[in-house]
């Protein structure tokens, strides 16, 4: 059995789990320990370590970053600390867990998870998966292959970084009815419609487990489908990442 351990840096909690690799699945239990205050590098990655450290298990470990990510390099920072930019990502948790390291764009991993057991499974053309929770991450698959770093969350729409108006966490923060936040969200779809032209659009994030209060209410002529794996994709992305690199 092919396994890799992957975890999921986000702004408020850290998870991991050994993925099985041939099916995409969680062996044994997901653990979650919150991110620390401030998420500076050095924080975070210790935390990394001692989850590691739990797991287990031998091999690369790959973990996600609400970030663009060059090359290993933290690029930008979201809901963590800036010091993060610039960061030799991939380096840092290297020498944190004792093991070989990767680092991507959290929603890219949650994208390349999709792609490889998911709702984007065998999907030529450009399918966009967009994850909807605090923000909103984006990652572009062309006949299948990452085109990474996209943050398509913070286009410009109405005068407005697109994530502020149409993110999950807006309309638990605003208390908007299903009917009016599915109507911001079209109105972001059909804009990024308008960019891209995409074959598929993939929602995903802990709200697509409600996909039928908003999905029907969509008008964009792109088929918009829920996300198969949804939070669980981030973790299992960045394990494949680990064994792919």
């Amino acid at each position: 059995m092919a396994t890799s351990i992957g975890i999921d840096i986000g702004g408020s909690g850290i998870k991991g789990a050994v993925v099985d690799l041939n099916v995409g699945a969680f062996i044994g239990e997901r653990i979650r320990i919150d991110t620390p205050r401030p998420a500076t590098p050095e924080a975070v990655a210790a935390v990394v370590a001692e989850m590691v450290t739990v797991l287990d298990v031998g091999g690369p470990v790959g973990c996600t970053l609400p970030a663009v990510v060059h090359n290993g390099v933290a690029a930008s920072a979201a809901n963590i600390d800036k010091t993060w930019i610039g960061v030799n990502a991939e380096r840092l948790v290297a020498e944190a867990t004792g093991r070989r390291a990767t680092v991507l764009n959290d929603a890219d991993a949650a994208g390349l998870a999709e792609q490889r057991f998911g709702a984007a499974g065998g999907r030529d053309g450009v399918v966009i998966v967009l994850t909807l929770g605090t923000g909103i991450g984006s990652a572009i698959l062309i006949d299948g292959h990452l085109l990474p770093n996209t943050e398509l969350g913070h286009l410009e729409l109405d005068g407005h970084d697109a994530e502020s108006k149409a993110s999950a966490a807006v309309r638990k923060a605003d208390d908007l009815s299903w009917k009016v936040w599915a109507a911001r969200l079209d109105h972001y779809l059909h804009h990024v419609e308008a960019l891209f032209s995409p074959d598929l659009f993939v929602l995903g994030g802990g709200v697509s487990r409600k996909h039928d209060r908003f999905m029907p209410l969509l008008t964009v002529d792109t088929e918009v489908v829920p996300a198969t794996l949804r939070n669980q994709a981030g973790i299992v992305g960045a394990a494949l990442r680990a064994d792919e690199a």
